[in-house]
Formats: C-alpha cells, sequence, structure tokens
C-alpha cells in the first residue's frame, strides 16, 4: 500500500530585515504556528515542516536549492506576512523544481478595531506583501496554487490538503519506472503517444517487456506460494463453487494465483509501480492476468489494458493522491450506454481488469470466457461499484503537447441486476448531462480509457495538471459546449 506520511512540505516565510528584531521574532512565532495547525490538520496526509524566516536573497535561494535535493520534500507553502521585496526572489524561484502553494492568509483573523495602530500594520503586512509575491510569480510565468483566507479556515485547510495530496502524486512520478508487456493494442491511435515527450514531461520512464520475460518470472513461483495465495482468494472473495478446491476449475485458480504472483514479483524487482498488458500478446500465458491485475491495482499499482502506459501512468498518481482516503482509484473504459429517455447512464467496465478498491460489496471470484485472446479463461472478480460524486480523467498525446481532460459524473446504483455481464462495472451520469458530458470528451480527444476515481477532485487534477505544465480541460456541471469549444481553440492558439 501507498503511504505519504514520510513526505513533507515546507512552510516558507517571507519577510526582510527592515522591521527589527522584535518584528522578525513575531513572524517567526507567528508562523511557526500556523505551520504546526497545518501539520496537525486531521486531513493532512504528510508533514508540515516550518522553516526559519526568509529575509534575503541568499536565504531564498538557500532553501530552494535545499528543497530540490531533499528527496521528501514535495513542495513549498510560502506566506508573505510582512513585505518581502520580490527581487529577493528571482534567483531561488529560477531554480525551483518543486511543486509551490502560495497561501495568502494573515495571523489574525479580525481587525482588533480599538488596538490597532502601526506596529500592528508594519507587522501584518500580507495583504501587500502577498500581492508584491503575487506578482513576480506572475511576472516569471511560475505556476502556483493560490489558496486565500484565514489559515483556521476550514474551506482553505481543505483546499491545502487537497493541493499537497495532488503534489504527492507529482513527486511519485519522478523516476518513476512502468513496464508495458507486450506492446500497444494494434492499430489503435489514443492509448499511443510519444514516451520520450512524456518522460521529459512527467518524469516517469516507460519500457517495452516482451510476455517471455515475465513468464520465465511466473515459472519461479512455487507451489507453496501459490497455495498460499489461493487460500487469501477463498478468505477475502466470494469464490465460485468450481474454483473451490474440489472444483473443477480449481487449477485455473492457481494459475491465476501463479500469474499475480509473478507480476508483483516482476514489478518488485524491476522497481515499478504500474505496467500495462494486451489480450494480443499473451504467448507462455494461459490466460489473461484478470484478478492479478485488479490485486495489484488494489495494492497501489498503476495499471491499464491494451499497452495504454498513459493511463498506467495516471493510475498509479491518482492511487497516490488518494492514498488513505475512503474510496477507490481504478483502470476504468466507457464501454456502452444507456439512452433511456430522462435516465441516460455510462455503464463503465473493462474485460477484466477493474480495481476492487471502487466495489460495493465483498467482490464475488468467477471465471468465464473471454471471447478474445485465444487462451484459458481467465478469472476475475466481479462486482458493482458504490454510488456517488466520482470524476473520469484522461491524458490525451495532442502531438504538439499533452492534454488532461476530467469529466464530472454521478454514480448511481444499478437498476437492474447484471446477471450473464462476468465483469466489475459501474453505472454513472456525466455532468452536465449525457449528450453534452459525451459530445464535450468527443470534442477535446478524450480517450476511451481513464482513470475513475471516487476520491480525488476536478480541482487537484488541475492542480496536478499544473504542476506537469500541461493543458487542463474539465466537464463539469457548468459546461456549455458553446463556450467549451472556444476553450479548446484558445488553448490550441496558447501551446501550439
Amino acid at each position: 500500500m501507498i503511504e505519504l506520511k514520510h513526505l513533507e512540505v515546507w512552510f516558507v516565510t517571507g519577510s526582510q530585515d527592515l522591521y527589527g528584531e522584535e518584528t522578525l521574532r513575531k513572524v517567526a512565532e507567528n508562523a511557526a504556528a500556523i505551520a504546526d495547525a497545518l501539520d496537525k490538520t486531521p486531513e493532512m496526509p504528510v508533514r508540515v515542516v516550518f522553516k526559519p524566516t526568509v529575509k534575503s536573497p541568499e536565504e531564498i535561494f538557500n532553501v530552494c536549492k535545499d528543497a530540490n535535493t531533499q528527496r521528501n520534500c514535495i513542495g513549498l507553502i510560502t506566506w508573505m506576512h510582512t513585505f518581502s521585496p520580490a527581487k529577493m526572489w528571482i534567483s531561488g524561484l529560477k531554480i525551483l523544481q518543486k511543486p509551490m502553494l502560495h497561501f495568502h492568509t494573515q495571523f489574525n483573523r479580525d481587525i482588533p478595531w480599538h488596538s490597532i495602530d502601526m506596529d500592528f500594520m508594519n507587522l501584518n503586512q500580507s495583504a501587500h506583501g502577498d500581492r508584491e509575491f503575487g506578482f513576480i510569480l506572475s511576472r516569471m510565468r511560475r505556476y502556483r496554487k493560490v489558496v486565500t483566507g484565514h489559515w483556521q479556515d476550514t474551506e482553505c485547510l481543505n483546499s491545502i490538503c487537497g493541493w499537497v495530496r495532488a503534489a504527492a502524486g507529482w513527486h511519485d512520478w519522478q523516476g518513476a519506472r512502468f513496464v508495458r508487456f507486450g506492446d500497444n493494442m494494434r492499430f489503435v491511435a489514443v492509448t499511443d503517444g510519444d514516451k520520450v515527450e512524456a518522460e521529459m514531461t512527467f518524469g516517469y520512464s516507460v519500457n517495452t517487456h516482451g510476455v517471455g520475460d515475465l513468464v520465465e518470472v511466473i515459472k519461479t513461483i512455487s507451489e507453496a506460494e501459490t497455495s498460499a495465495l489461493v487460500e487469501e482468494y477463498l478468505h477475502a472473495y466470494q469464490v465460485a463453487e468450481s474454483l473451490k478446491p474440489a472444483g473443477t476449475r480449481h487449477p485455473s485458480l492457481r494459475d491465476a494465483a501463479r500469474i499475480e504472483l509473478g507480476i508483483g514479483k516482476f514489478l518488485e524487482q524491476g522497481n515499478y509501480k504500474g505496467f500495462t498488458t494486451t489480450f494480443e500478446d499473451l504467448h507462455g500465458m494461459t490466460q489473461l492476468p484478470g484478478i492479478a491485475a485488479q490485486r495489484l491495482m488494489a495494492k497501489g499499482f498503476g495499471f491499464a489494458g491494451e499497452g495504454d502506459w498513459k493511463t498506467a501512468a495516471l493510475v498509479r498518481a491518482m492511487k497516490t493522491m488518494g492514498a488513505g482516503l475512503k474510496g477507490g482509484n481504478s483502470f476504468m473504459e466507457d464501454y456502452t450506454y444507456h439512452f433511456e429517455p430522462g435516465n441516460n447512464m455510462v455503464l463503465g467496465a473493462h474485460m477484466l481488469e477493474i480495481c476492487p478498491s471502487i466495489a460495493d460489496a465483498k467482490p464475488r471470484c468467477e471465471i468465464h470466457p473471454l471471447g478474445i485472446g485465444g487462451k484459458a479463461d481467465p478469472v476475475r472478480l466481479v462486482f458493482n461499484s458504490t454510488a456517488g460524486p466520482a470524476i473520469n480523467a484522461s491524458v490525451i498525446d495532442m502531438g504538439n503537447r499533452f492534454r488532461m481532460l476530467v469529466n464530472e459524473v454521478e454514480a448511481v446504483v444499478p437498476e437492474n441486476d447484471l446477471p450473464n455481464l462476468p465483469v466489475a462495472r459501474v453505472l454513472w451520469k456525466p455532468y452536465p448531462d449525457m449528450k453534452k458530458g459525451c459530445t464535450g470528451w468527443i470534442l477535446a480527444g478524450g480517450a476511451h480509457h481513464t482513470c475513475y476515481s471516487q476520491n480525488i477532485s476536478s480541482e487537484q487534477m488541475e492542480d496536478f495538471a499544473g504542476m506537469a505544465g500541461i493543458e487542463f480541460v474539465k466537464i463539469d456541471r457548468n459546461t456549455d459546449l458553446y463556450h467549451f469549444r472556444n476553450e479548446l481553440r484558445w488553448n490550441d492558439r496558447f501551446f501550439q
């Protein structure tokens, strides 16, 4: 499972030497109190580390340099308690490689109407100190998240915690490795892309291994290891009678367990954070990995089918962002539509590989024919997903840039049983409605593969896209297709 508490963000406060020791002492005292409050916020997924007040170009440069080289530092939260002349920040900002959040706040919530004097005004200058800082960031075209409000305000705290999770996802991508077992599904366009540009833009690498390399690792899995995992299946899921030890299909369950252990071992040995498979390349394997991909996703690995490395990487990032939160994240595909008047819905699924982290109940472990791939019937987990707000997110290679596309949706409880559909699935209603949501997705070139999330917001995905420096497009309750088309046209001009 993915753990975040070993990571940290640094709380950096700007000032200058103009105000004297007493004022600077108070600045440090107040900044430490805010940093401590952020660190103790229950929703904060990482440590918030207070850093001494920076008051000169040298101090600013050094804290930025240290942040770059400190592996566990995933970003900076900055605040100008007093006025901090912004030219002091130029050299530090030029080298800073970590994400930044600019917290536009002040220590006191209320103006002390009866006691306010110039000493108070000299100390509490965030109102224009942060504007000076904001100018230099804009002048230097530096992306940053801006959160405005009092540091004890719940809305501000939630926004900061959400940004920190996005920063954790971005941090996890830096130097990450993803493996493709086999190549892209033949002739498919949207799942392909420029892996060199992706590594330059996103920081992760993607490389291919022949399925034979994986098969050799699978062969090393012992009968004892296989039996132990089968026992885990029998306790964790509602296992079909035919798959139980006395059942006629029990050997298939053992094969599935051996495949899961083999892939897990391959990923561990290669320090990979995710993988792809394709049903067109299964040479030497008994069945397409179904339950293996599902369970490895549930452990935090990224996955996507048919060689779709961009979605596999995105699934990993969103699982990192959502670590410890209620709900899950899964590889997903828009599979088929329900066009009942007044009740339009999308049925999301895949051939096998939907993560049980989004399940509404104890999954059923079943075996069914696949119909493609030319291999034995694969074992898979079958379940419905929980209802509630969710998003679908996709990264698309537009040729001259990458685009992040997000659609906010509302998952619903199936009104009917699906006794003959042998795959995990989720039903949702896209916002703003079926026609506009799907039309907008197609206009933006969105992929049929996505990461479906129950615990990550579109705001966090926008933060994440900003850290990567890529285009972000959102389809939500307020989407109007006329303005949406224009946004796409404007973006084409901006990113050309």
